[in-house]
């Protein structure tokens, strides 16, 4: 087993140096981090470790179809961002700390993507350009703060604002999701526990009705029907539900998709007012990280609007740095769409660009919001919660009722 002779510090600086006992450099990468250190540097001392001696070969052939279906997650890229500036600020060079962070990573699509940007940075192209070749993992807002830090000589501190950013939009996402699961596992249970009537329990009650011979009331002969059905055709029950689950994802992918689902989202009660909230959100967290970074305002306006997934604000923010590149201001632009940005956000805007502080203005727009989302996150699940219990408790009545009808009008006979 080979002998490493190591460098590793924590996000706060302290330095740890040494020598270790691991299979692998991958392994001593992965010890130290379990203990709260990043790996900044290390050197075979005994031994060979294969990782690092064996000649590199790509493995995008072996990865290609991973790259499709492995998403690679949102906090990855902000412990990617952060360590990277730390390894940056250490002065470490890109091409050893792209390395590095690569033998770190669990994530095979991350830690092919970080070897191949590793190698065009090895080969004298800048990071942005590098980053930019894998667009699926590095979006625009990634890529051309990466630049202007570069061209600004200030990498570290950018890489350390865009873990900000990143780290903002995660919490923010988390928000949102953790609004949602419980409502979506309450409707999967009863659906699944829905089925299960139907397949193992109506029809046993059916052979009881056809040993009584009792008239059967509408909605018994309904449920009765159904569960018939999908006992006979389930198969085509199942292969309906695969290609609607299809059919609804390429719907979403297409424009007119987008246009409808992303406008139907905001004009629902209570959720359309969240979704409003969280794009705002981004869109000043986002734009105003861009124009800290030292991004022109038109440029910025650009990235955001390739970066937010609605339509409708995309489109938007698109209008807009037309407008402003025809001299108008930020605020004038976005007034015209009430609909999307609230009175709060352009008056805010306005004052901010009036006063120079228009970055500081964002930043407190950003946390306004990102804390009504919380707030109305949390509400959400309050009003939900009731409206799911009154459907389930429809839902069971109908099904006691029509099952247990026919029985009492045969007591009532005898």
């Amino acid at each position: 087993m080979p002998t490493f002779t190591y460098e590793a510090r924590t996000l706060e600086g302290q330095v740890k140096t040494g020598t270790y006992e691991a299979a692998s450099a991958s392994e001593l990468a992965r010890a130290l981090r379990a203990e709260g250190y990043l790996l900044v540097s290390v050197k075979v001392v005994a031994g060979v470790d294969p990782t690092l001696d064996a000649p590199k070969r790509s493995t995008k052939p072996a990865v290609s179809w991973l790259y499709r279906l492995q998403r690679v997650k949102l906090i990855d890229k902000v412990m990617l961002a952060r360590h990277l500036g730390v390894m940056v600020g250490a002065g470490l060079s890109l091409n050893r700390a792209l390395n590095i962070l690569a033998l770190q990573t669990t994530n095979p699509v991350l830690r092919w993507a970080l070897g191949d940007v590793a190698e065009a940075v090895n080969r004298g192209e800048t990071l942005a350009d590098a980053l930019g070749k894998h667009p699926k993992l590095f979006n625009d807002l990634f890529v051309n703060m990466v630049r202007v830090g570069e061209t600004a000589g200030s990498l570290e501190e950018v890489l350390k604002l865009i873990a900000r950013q990143l780290q903002k939009d995660y919490d923010l996402s988390s928000r949102v999701r953790g609004a949602m699961v419980y409502p979506a596992v309450i409707l999967a249970v009863m659906f699944i526990v829905g089925g299960v009537m139907m397949v193992v329990v109506v029809p046993k009650l059916v052979e009881v009705f056809q040993d009584l011979k009792v008239d059967l009331p509408i909605t018994t002969r309904i449920i009765i029907g159904l569960s018939s059905f999908l006992q006979r055709y389930w198969y085509i029950v199942l292969t309906g539900l695969v290609a609607s689950i299809v059919a609804l994802r390429w719907y979403r992918r297409s424009i007119a998709g987008k246009r409808f689902l992303d406008r139907l989202w905001m004009t629902l009660p209570v959720i359309g007012g969240m979704v409003r909230k969280v794009n705002v959100a981004r869109f000043a967290r986002t734009f105003g990280s861009l124009v800290e970074s030292g991004v022109s305002v038109v440029q910025a306006l650009n990235i955001v609007s390739n970066t937010l997934t609605n339509h409708y604000y995309r489109q938007s923010l698109a209008a807009a740095a037309e407008a402003v590149v025809k001299g108008r201001p930020v605020s004038e632009a976005l007034g015209h769409e009430q609909s999307l940005y609230p009175p709060l956000v352009t008056q805010m805007l306005s004052v901010g660009e009036e006063t120079g502080a228009t970055t500081e203005i964002l930043h407190r727009l950003a946390l306004f919001y990102e804390a009504e989302v919380t707030r109305t996150a949390k509400n959400l699940s309050t009003v939900i919660e009731p409206a799911l219990m009154v459907v389930i408790g429809a839902a069971v009545g109908l099904f006691a009722i029509s099952m247990i009808q026919p029985m009492y009008s045969l007591v009532n006979s005898l």
